[in-house]
């Protein structure tokens, strides 16, 4: 599998309704939220922490997360995070954005733009 670099800018628009949609899976920690972008990416978004954290508290500030210090037997205190009712309709509203963003690029590269280009090809 051939590994594509993702654009910072495109990466940092997708950051919140990712970081939303996965918290409404259930409330989760920095880590496992990172693994979880890793995860649904197939290996191709590789978020750090650099990017998470301030993600994450910016969130909170605006009132779309909550966060507490949970610990479990044995393990150290993680900071979890929860989505709130304010988190769900901006989770919407992000959503109602992409799926026009997403349909307009749709119609825009329906068979005019080839998913892979070879980048020897010419070059004989």
């Amino acid at each position: 599998m051939i590994l594509v670099k993702v654009a910072k800018d495109l990466v940092a628009a997708s950051a919140t309704p990712m970081v939303l949609g996965i918290l409404t899976e259930g409330e989760s920690y920095g880590y496992a939220i990172l693994k979880r972008i890793n995860e649904l990416s197939g290996g191709e978004l590789d978020w750090t922490e650099g990017l998470l954290y301030p993600l994450l508290h910016r969130l909170e500030r605006l009132g779309h997360v909550e966060s507490s210090w949970q610990s479990a037997t044995g393990e150290r205190k993680r900071k979890y995070y929860r989505i709130t009712e304010k988190g769900l309709a901006e989770l919407a509203e992000q959503r109602r954005q992409w799926d026009t963003v997403v349909g307009a690029l749709k119609e825009i590269w329906h068979d005019r733009v080839p998913l892979t280009v070879d980048p020897l090809e010419g070059l004989a």
